[in-house]
């Protein structure tokens, strides 16, 4: 049964990664009137969250939904229990059994991407050699500088040999740091990075990719809902499932359905969308060999304080993603 069950997880990630999706038909609804606290985490690649509501009361489920700027509180806001299911980073399900707590489970990924360093314009820095001496901004704990970090120790690169300049705050602040002229570069995510280069202020290194990496790869965020609701409120989420990987299906054979929702999502201009939408491939890409990669490698870089690898198995239930796809 175990070697179905992961036999299936692959089809269905490979079936994700090839833009195959397969969505079945809406669950029976909820027996009984259900509230699901749900939250919206304002990055485009979760823009299917914005159309779940309308459908969630088909299965007799009301949506309470609460906005966040950071994955990290989100993760937090799961953690307290004060929200049912949310998108957060990659990396949260480690960082919380690390911290102790295996509360929040992660569900399924939302969504992948490359990932070039966006360099200011005028600045040499086309190649990992061109690091050398230069001021790069991250936003250090970040998914995305996980990624740089694991790219960098994979080829065997001194994070010494630049300057790192920690930006805090959203994506904005990464910007202006740019177009000032405070940094060379930044590894940042959508749709600043897109904005930026939209803008003629910047232009993406294409030779300087860092989502790729064997240790974190290139999954943007994961769907995640706290143990108690997933105990208590299984049909609500499950019908939640269904009308993300819904609306996730119909975005991801609509480009421009897709930058609309993200612009209306986000508040973001729709020039700035367009161009971040080429970039961004919806389905998830994530799984537990993944996963456990990613545990052991934050825990040997320092970011988390002890290997979770061996457990994170436990934090992780596709099972929900998969009940909801055609077979």
């Amino acid at each position: 049964m175990k070697i179905q069950h992961r036999v299936l997880s692959i089809a269905l990630l490979a079936a994700y990664a090839g833009g195959a999706f397969a969505v079945g038909p809406q669950p029976a609804p909820s027996p009984r009137k259900e509230t699901l606290t749900i939250g919206y985490v304002k990055v485009g690649h979760l823009s299917p969250m914005m159309d779940v509501a309308e459908p969630l009361k088909a299965c007799n489920v009301e949506v309470k939904p609460v906005e966040f700027v950071r994955y990290a509180d989100a993760r937090t806001a799961l953690l307290s229990g004060s929200v049912d299911v949310s998108g957060i980073g990659p990396a949260d399900l480690a960082i919380a059994l690390s911290q102790g707590s295996d509360r929040i489970v992660g569900l399924s990924g939302v969504a992948s991407s490359p990932k070039y360093l966006v360099v200011k314009k005028g600045v040499k820095l086309e190649d990992w050699a061109d690091l050398k001496g230069k001021r790069i901004g991250i936003a250090p704990g970040s998914a995305v500088w996980f990624q740089w970090a694991a790219t960098l120790t994979e080829k065997n690169i001194p994070y010494t040999s630049f300057t790192a300049v920690n930006i805090q705050g959203g994506g904005t602040a990464f910007v202006q740091a740019l177009e000032r002229g405070d940094v060379d570069a930044v590894a940042v995510w959508e749709p600043f990075e897109s904005q930026l280069v939209a803008k003629n202020t910047a232009f993406f290194a294409r030779k300087i990719e860092y989502s790729q990496s064997k240790a974190v790869g290139a999954e943007l965020g994961l769907l995640a809902a706290t143990r108690e609701a997933l105990k208590n409120k299984p049909e609500a989420l499950k019908c939640f499932m269904w009308a993300y990987k819904s609306a996730e299906e119909k975005m991801a054979k609509d480009p421009e359905g897709f930058a609309q929702a993200y612009a209306k999502y986000t508040g973001l201009p729709i020039e700035v969308t367009r161009e971040s939408v080429k970039l961004i491939k919806l389905g998830g890409v994530l799984d537990l060999p993944q996963l456990q990669r990613q545990a052991k490698t934050f825990n040997t870089l320092g970011i988390i304080p002890k290997d979770v690898s061996g457990t994170v198995n436990t934090v992780w239930d596709p099972s929900l993603a998969e009940a909801v796809m055609k077979r």
